[in-house]
This record gives structure tokens, C-alpha cells and sequence, in this order.
């Protein structure tokens, strides 16, 4: 049983930041997929308007939000690690303020959260931990599915006993951040399906696979370890209707960047992306700061954006980002249908 409304048992992943757009949600839903719009840095206002775009059209959608921690980052190290960037700073023409980005932010939870508490949404998938049994119950309340992000059957565990209804199982080599609940752990490499079997062995609860997808073989291999359905997110970076800047989307297809690499060099949380001079330069130092060092860092990851320039831009991509071509993201499902 899948936990979501959709005729096919695939999902496109919600990736923040730009590249799930509600064109993205309208074309996968379309197609027999499911959509999700990433809430991630979205303000309460920007996601209002964002669903509004796809209610009429999309009877089934959902929203991922960002859990905010507890964990009150390192001003010490956070400060070291803007020394560190300041010559990459002169060079791009911006200026670093550490005080600035340590200055603490939850992403707009409570507004977010009240937002779909009083507009509810299909589904709310949650990344980066959990948060109270009590917001999850309210949302199940408004009438939403909810799913808990996890990379281990310790935190599946964890999401049961708030109380979501799914889980989306994510492997370490998944496209852009982990969901790991610790930020401070770094994920070992395993393969998705292993993750998943591991997940399935310790819930009952509908599972949806997500990490390092490539094409219709991986989703038959996650939907045979136990997924109930498979989310995939670096192949329709590349899809018409995402939002993926130029830079990135030339990125995936240049055969100079040629693996992928778990860093903290850009957000202060570990994530996937194609390994370049900027996460080559900084990996071993970036401390385990999130958001902190994403605010740091933003006027660096801008500049390099307008610039064009690849070598200091946040790259996300999983392990099966060969794979992703530029297509409508209809063909993108269709491809991936094939595995079901």
C-alpha cells in the first residue's frame, strides 16, 4: 500500500531551493506520479501561493518541511570557518557575516505549520528529525498523510513512536542533504535497498525508498527490498518544468565532474553533491552547523550562481545523477514506470 494517491508507486522527490516547482508537481501528477512542493526555505506566504498554484489542478500533492533543531551551533567554529572562506569571499565580492548567520532560524515552523493545520495538504512529509507527537497529530487531525524522513531503523523506530503514518527511507547516496536526525553523523555508504531491508525488518509502516536512484532497474530493486514506493529526485533536476538553475543543470551533463561527494563544506549538514574545488577545498573543515553555515555561505553559492561558475556552487546530485537528461518530466515517469 502506498502512501500517497497516485497510479503509479513513484514519487519526485521535494527538492528546496528551486527545483520543485509547481509546473514540476502539475507535469508528474499528470503523468501518474506524485508530486511534492519543498517548503524548505520557503517562507509561510511563498508555500501559500505555491499550493494555491497546484490545488485546482493536482487532486493529490504533497508538502516537505524542514524540521527544525534544537542544537544551537558552535559560534566559535562557525566564526573559524568564515576566516577560512574569506579568501574565497575577495574573490567572489561578497562579504561573510558570521554573527548573522548565527542567529537562530527555524525555517518558519510555526507559520508553515499553521498553514497547513488550517489549509491541509494530501500529504506533509518531514525532514531533518521530528518534530513533537503533538504537531504530527495536528496535521493528521487537518486530514494529512504524514511521513517522517529516516536513514536507519533506529530513527524509523523513533518516527512510529511520534506517530506519522509512512516512512521515507533514505539512503546515503541520495542527491543533496541527508535527512539523518543527527547532523553531526556522517552517513556510511550502503546501498538504498539494503537501507530499505533494514527499515523493513524493524516497521510495518508503508515505506517509500529514496537515494542514488538511476533508472527503471534501481526501482525494481527498491520496490523487491520492501519499498512501497520509490521517491526520485536528481533525474527530474534535469526535467522541463524544474527549476533548476542553468549552472546545475550544465553541471550534471559535464563530463569533468565525475563522482559525487557527502560534504558539509556548504550548508553545515552533510549532503550529496558532484564534487568540485569548493567542497574539495573546505569538506574536512565545515562544522556541523546547520543552517548556520547555509547563511554563511549563500552570498558565496549567489555569486557563484550569477557568475556561472560550477567550481563554488552546491552541486546536489545522488550517485545516479548519469542518468538525468533534459526531457519533459512525463517521459522522466515513463522511463521510471518501466521498473514498477
Amino acid at each position: 500500500m502506498t502512501p500517497f494517491d497516485a497510479s503509479l508507486p513513484l514519487a519526485a522527490a521535494p527538492m528546496a531551493g528551486g527545483p520543485s516547482t509547481p509546473q514540476l508537481v502539475r507535469a508528474v501528477s499528470a503523468a501518474g506520479a506524485f508530486g511534492f512542493l519543498a517548503g524548505g526555505y520557503r517562507s509561510a506566504e511563498q508555500l501559500a501561493a505555491d499550493i494555491d498554484e497546484v490545488r485546482g489542478d493536482v487532486p493529490a500533492f504533497g508538502v516537505n518541511l524542514f524540521v527544525p533543531s534544537a542544537a544551537t551551533p558552535d559560534a566559535d567554529e562557525v566564526r573559524a570557518y568564515a576566516r577560512r572562506l574569506e579568501e574565497d569571499a575577495r574573490r567572489a565580492g561578497v562579504s561573510l557575516d558570521p554573527d548573522r548567520a548565527l542567529v537562530p532560524d527555524d525555517d518558519a515552523w510555526d507559520d508553515k505549520l499553521a498553514l497547513l493545520r488550517a489549509h491541509p495538504v494530501p500529504v506533509v512529509s518531514l525532514t531533518f528529525g521530528l518534530p513533537s507527537a503533538a504537531d504530527i497529530a495536528s496535521l493528521r487531525r487537518a486530514g494529512s498523510v504524514v511521513l517522517a524522513s529516516v536513514t536507519t531503523p533506529a530513527e524509523a523506530r523513533l518516527a512510529e513512536e511520534a506517530g506519522v503514518d509512512g516512512l521515507v527511507v533514505q539512503g546515503p547516496r541520495a542527491g543533496g542533504h541527508s535527512a539523518c536526525f543527527d547532523p553531526r553523523r556522517t552517513p556510511t555508504d550502503a546501498a538504498t535497498a539494503d537501507v530499505v531491508r533494514a527499515v523493513r525488518a524493524a516497521s510495518a509502516r508503508p515505506l517509500v525508498a529514496a537515494g542514488g536512484t538511476g533508472g527503471a532497474p534501481d526501482v525494481r530493486m527498491l520496490r523487491a527490498a520492501g519499498a512501497d514506493a520509490v521517491a526520485v529526485g536528481t533525474l527530474f533536476l534535469t526535467a522541463d518544468e524544474a527549476g533548476t538553475s542553468p549552472t546545475h543543470r550544465r553541471a550534471l551533463a559535464d563530463p569533468r565532474f565525475d563522482e559525487t561527494v557527502l560534504t558539509r563544506a556548504f550548508t553545515g549538514r552533510p549532503a550529496r553533491a558532484l564534487r568540485n574545488a569548493f567542497a574539495d577545498r573546505h569538506s574536512s573543515a565545515a562544522p556541523a552547523a546547520y543552517p548556520a553555515v547555509h547563511h554563511l555561505t549563500r552570498g558565496l553559492r549567489r555569486a557563484a550562481g550569477a557568475h556561472g561558475d560550477p567550481e563554488a556552487l552546491h552541486l546536489w546530485a545522488g550517485t545516479g545523477y548519469r542518468a538525468a537528461v533534459r526531457a519533459p518530466a512525463a517521459d522522466i515517469v515513463a522511463s521510471l514506470a518501466e521498473g514498477v
